[in-house]
Formats: structure tokens, C-alpha cells, sequence
């Protein structure tokens, strides 16, 4: 079986990329704050409805709908494999962040872009150069620093927040598959239509058991932010599977460990504006040089040339 090849405008896979950090960045604060009305089952529900009946709707209108012969030469085994990881995805994420914070859970879902990144190399024949590999290894060292509080945190934890973070680690296990199955399926599908069968696909299976009245009685502020997580899907995963395209797996990955520095930063920048929102996070200077290695590693992997 022959192997996707990215297309080599990197430029515009690290312009994809950095949209999809920023997004996936604001993500687990939106997501805290529309936890608090609706539960888990019905948010992720209507992220993937919503997304999938705005992307037919612009497939439509451009003419873009994957036709019949294209759907026949896509493996159903890839698609199925990617549908179905992207749902337990979605359902283990939101469970653990249900019992954990927005800043912890975006540290540990950080495993997923590790995972993709060692994908990457080992599947799809992807290689780094020296500089690269130091890069891998200063950004390890930031990340080390910058959440040694969530750490310590962790090992002292009660027993339902280290429950949580067992459902974030097992939910980027599952992303992780789910991404290296999506950049395969690049072979013979667009990345819009693989997103559009994706999503209409777990549309489906959280549909039973989705609690849709609960919708209706929702106030301004998590109505809003529940279409604003609906929004964040379409766009993120849009932005993210069409780097995909243009883009290693393993350099997109790099870019992507950046986006729990987003999160933290609007924690702050939360914490001061509406502090009642959302519990803030305190980053002491040990986090602060953390943060500046991730981006620093990040930077060297994702911009460094391959063999």
C-alpha cells in the first residue's frame, strides 16, 4: 500500500497549524464553561452535527460534495477507524475534563502530538535532522518546567481527578490513531470530504443517547459558548486535516504542542477581565521559562528541513 505524501507548501501547513493551536487553545475553557449546563453527551452531539451540516452546506454550494466513484476507491476501514477513534476521542477528553481543569487537561492531551509526531516517523517514513532532535529535546525540557505544578499536583491528586487525567491520556491515545488514519485517507479522499463523512459519522452514534431538550432552556452565555465549540470544531479540524495535506505529520505535531501555552495565557488574561468566569491559573517563573522552551523546541522541529 502506497503511502500519503505531504505537498510541500509548508508555509501554508504551519499557517493551518497555528490556526488550529489558537483554536485548540481557547477550546478547554469553552468547553469548562459549557459543561456547567449541558452534559457531556449532547456537547459533543451537537459539535459534530452542527459541524457536519455547515461543511455540506459549503460543499454544496462550491460544487465540492465527494461523489460516488471517489467513496469507492476511499478505504471504509480507514474511514470507520477514524470515525469511530474521533468519537471516543471527543467522549474521553470531555469526561476528563469534566474532573480535571482546562490547564491540566490540555498538558496531558499534549501526549497526542507526541504519539502523532513518533507516527510520523515510524509509518510514514518521516525523518528529522540532528537540530531537529534537539529541538524534540528542549521542547520535553520546557514542557517539564512549565507544568511542574500540574505535576506535583497530580501525584498528590484525589482519586477522581487522576481518574480524569487516565481518560485524557486514553483519549490522546485514540486522537492519535485517529490523525495518522486521516492523513492515509488523504490517498483518495479531500481533506473536507473525510471530515464530512467523520462527522456525520459520530453525529450518528452519540444521537441516541444525546439529551436535545436540554438545549432549549440553556441562558445567553452557554448557548454561546456551546455554538462557539460548534464553530471551533468545524474550523479546527478543517484547518487541522488540510495542514495534513501540506504538512509531515510529525512537523504539524510540533506545532500543535503549543497550544496548552494558548490556553494558559487566556487563563490569565480570563483571570483579570472576569475573574467569576473560570478558576484562573497562576504561572510562577519556572512556568514562564517553560513556556519559552516549548516555543523554542516547537520552533526548531516544525521550520527544520528533513533529509
Amino acid at each position: 500500500m502506497s503511502l500519503h505524501q505531504s505537498s510541500g507548501q509548508w508555509r501554508l501547513g504551519l499557517a493551518l497549524s497555528l490556526l488550529t493551536v489558537l483554536l485548540w487553545g481557547i477550546l478547554p475553557i469553552a468547553l469548562t464553561v459549557t459543561l456547567e449546563a449541558v452534559d457531556v453527551y449532547t456537547v459533543i452531539w451537537f459539535r459534530f452535527l452542527v459541524s457536519f451540516l455547515l461543511l455540506a452546506m459549503y460543499l454544496g454550494i462550491r460544487g465540492k460534495l465527494p461523489k460516488l466513484e471517489q467513496l469507492r476507491s476511499a478505504s471504509w476501514k480507514l474511514l470507520a477507524i477514524a470515525t469511530l477513534l474521533l468519537g471516543i476521542n471527543y467522549f474521553l477528553f470531555m469526561q476528563g475534563l469534566a474532573l480535571t481543569s482546562p490547564a491540566n487537561a490540555q498538558v496531558l492531551i499534549q501526549l497526542c502530538t507526541l504519539l502523532l509526531g513518533l507516527g510520523g516517523l515510524v509509518i510514514f517514513k518521516e525523518r528529522y535532522r540532528l537540530y531537529q532532535w534537539i529541538g524534540v529535546s528542549i521542547m520535553t525540557c520546557g514542557y517539564l518546567l512549565f507544568f511542574r505544578e500540574q505535576l506535583t499536583n497530580l501525584i498528590t491528586a484525589h482519586s477522581t481527578y487522576i481518574l480524569g487525567t487516565v481518560l485524557i491520556v486514553l483519549a490522546a491515545a485514540a486522537w492519535a490513531i485517529y490523525a495518522l488514519a486521516q492523513k492515509q485517507l488523504l490517498q483518495s479522499l479531500s481533506s473536507s470530504s473525510i471530515m464530512l463523512i467523520i462527522y456525520g459519522g459520530c453525529a450518528l452514534l452519540f444521537t441516541p443517547i444525546a439529551r436535545v431538550k436540554s438545549l432549549f432552556i440553556l441562558d445567553y452565555l452557554h448557548l454561546g459558548m456551546l455554538i462557539f465549540c460548534a464553530l471551533n470544531t468545524l474550523i479546527a479540524y478543517g484547518a487541522f486535516a488540510e495542514s495534513l495535506e501540506h504538512w509531515e505529520a510529525s512537523r504539524v505535531s510540533a506545532v500543535l504542542a503549543l497550544a496548552p501555552i494558548v490556553t494558559l495565557i487566556l487563563l490569565a488574561v480570563l483571570s483579570v477581565i472576569a475573574p467569576s468566569l473560570i478558576s484562573p491559573e497562576h504561572l510562577s517563573f519556572t512556568a514562564m521559562l517553560g513556556a519559552g522552551l516549548v516555543v523554542t523546541g516547537s520552533v526548531a522541529i516544525a521550520l527544520g528541513k528533513a533529509n
